[in-house]
């Protein structure tokens, strides 16, 4: 099945990016693994083997939260499609853990934790049995919590109610998240007394998670404590049993065969009028069917939410925290100016995941696009209009929010801006229309964690963003020399007479293109 994957082009480019992704992986493996190693053995040789807990922390979030920060860079397949075989529960539940075990957090952070365990061995090489056991209970725990929020979350995310609850719980919270860095500067500028009986506190409670108890169960081992250390290890694997209870929960139901469908029953429907479509002067019947259908779709998700609210709130972010123009060392406070591009360059940029795999939301419907009589290239242009009507909104806020926070940009910026969203637009675009047609992937808005695009799309998508980022700043960084931002404008203007004409030129063949992939883009969107 290797071999035969790479006859193809787009199998080669994906063994090319995967390599790539590799080896930047691997670089970051090695970098945590000498860390680690260093500061576990200093702790250690030290007597202070309970430190280790501040490695251990960092671990257990790196593990929980990348999966779900970045997917773009991980490949976690559905073992939910193995139900479909003659598996009993045991061998389904340990396939599971299997498929977490290989997620790029797993093997990044077992390598932390080898780390951890090398230089406590090296420090004390009589530790090495003890220290490995309770590593090992460490890091089954940290590889069951992973699989348990994946698989909780997507049986919320399997109704609507819950997905809708979910999704405003989960943008609060990482709303929130941000909001940290900010209220702690400002909180540090008043002496707070009672902080240090917080700290205290905080100690007791860590001590009792999985970090603190696992750095305890080692400490207590190096102090000759071997009671309190096994006492520390069997909470440790007390609290991984429970958390595999309710992983055990989740996946019964699911090899049982827990539908979650939100189909209703059949009804009697009364015969309604005909609904007229959207109407978009200018463009045809098919356009306009197409855009309506991306905005009624995109409406609905998530992530549409999370897109228009993301650049408004960094650009408050910004405004509290160490951007605030006040500070004289924030970006802002030298370049004031430039709150509004890059504001807008933000928006551009939250728009990767739709514009890069605009056909991976259509799934098996990819068919009735071919049998329809209209062109793809009517069908993409719809797409894009959807797009570009998402970022004018975005920009549109934008430039309230930064009118607000920060005062009304100049017109000479304002236009400046614009005039570079008429170059980036096209050309993300044009970029996007290609690898959604060369290298599509199925996505699903239920799922949690998963792959939204393909290596070769994310690293492909990564230049162009280099590239328009760095001719944007260029075009900036000469208007300020000359003091005139109009020479950014006008830069931008130019450029664009470039762009647009590249983006009808590959929107005219994509007809063409279309139909020379068929196979593949039918084949990769109506898999099971």
């Amino acid at each position: 099945m290797f071999v035969n994957s790479l006859r193809t082009k787009r199998g080669k480019m994906e063994l090319a990016s995967r390599i790539i992704v590799t080896l930047a992986f691997s670089v970051g493996g090695l970098g945590g693994f000498a860390a680690a190693t260093g500061f576990a053995w200093y702790f250690t040789s030290q007597g202070k083997a309970e430190f280790l807990a501040i490695l251990l922390w960092p671990v257990l979030f790196f593990w929980q939260v990348f999966p779900v920060m970045a997917t773009a860079f991980t490949n976690n397949p559905d073992s939910s499609e193995l139900l479909r075989f003659p598996l009993t529960y045991r061998s389904y539940f340990v396939i599971r853990l299997a498929y977490g075990f290989f997620d790029p957090a797993s093997a990044l952070g077992t390598v932390c934790l080898l780390g951890i365990l090398a230089g406590v061995s090296f420090a004390r090489p009589l530790l090495f049995p003890w220290a490995l056991l309770v590593l090992v209970t460490f890091g089954l725990f940290n590889l069951v919590l992973m699989q348990t929020i994946f698989a909780w979350v997507e049986r919320w995310l399997a109704q609507r109610r819950t997905r809708e609850i979910l999704g405003v719980l989960f943008i609060l919270f990482m709303l929130s998240f941000q909001l940290i860095g900010p209220v702690t500067e400002r909180l540090e500028k008043k002496p707070h007394p009672e902080w240090s009986r917080a700290a205290e506190v905080a100690a007791q409670v860590q001590a009792v998670l999985p970090p603190g108890l696992a750095s305890d169960a080692i400490a207590q081992a190096s102090h000759a404590q071997y009671l309190a250390g096994f006492s520390s290890l069997l909470f440790l694997g007390t609290l991984t049993m429970a958390v595999g209870c309710l992983l055990h929960l989740r996946l019964r139901r699911q090899f049982h065969g827990e539908n979650l469908s939100e189909s209703a029953a059949p009804v009697v429907v009364q015969a309604q009028g005909l609904q007229i479509g959207w109407d978009l002067p200018g463009f045809s019947q098919s356009v306009a069917a197409v855009f309506e259908k991306e905005m009624r779709y995109l409406a609905r998700s998530g992530p549409m939410l999370l897109t228009l609210i993301m650049p408004i709130f960094m650009l408050l972010i910004f405004r509290l925290g160490p951007m605030n123009p006040m500070r004289q060392s924030s970006f802002l406070s030298h370049m004031p100016d430039m709150a509004f591009p890059s504001a807008a360059a933000y928006a551009l940029l939250v728009l990767t995941n739709l514009v890069y795999n605009s056909f991976g939301g259509d799934g098996g419907g990819i068919q009735f696009f071919y049998a329809s009589p209209a062109s793809f290239r009517q069908i993409v242009l719809g797409k894009n209009l959807a797009h570009g009507a998402i970022l004018v909104a975005n920009t549109a806020l934008v430039w309230v929010a930064v009118t607000f926070l920060y005062g009304p940009p100049t017109p000479a910026v304002s236009i400046a801006t614009l005039a570079g969203l008429l170059f980036a637009a096209p050309l993300n675009f044009t970029a996007g229309n290609l690898l959604s047609i060369y290298s599509p992937k199925k996505r699903d808005f239920s799922t949690f964690g998963r792959q939204n695009v393909s290596q070769m799309t994310v690293l492909i998508s990564l230049g162009v963003q280099l590239v328009i980022v760095g001719v944007g700043a260029a075009a900036f960084m000469v208007a300020r020399f000359y003091k005139n931002q109009w020479i950014a404008a006008l830069a931008f203007l130019v450029l664009s007479a470039i762009s647009f004409p590249l983006y009808v030129t590959v929107l005219k063949r994509l007809d063409q293109i279309a139909v020379d992939r068929r196979e593949t883009l039918i084949g990769e969107l109506c898999r099971a």
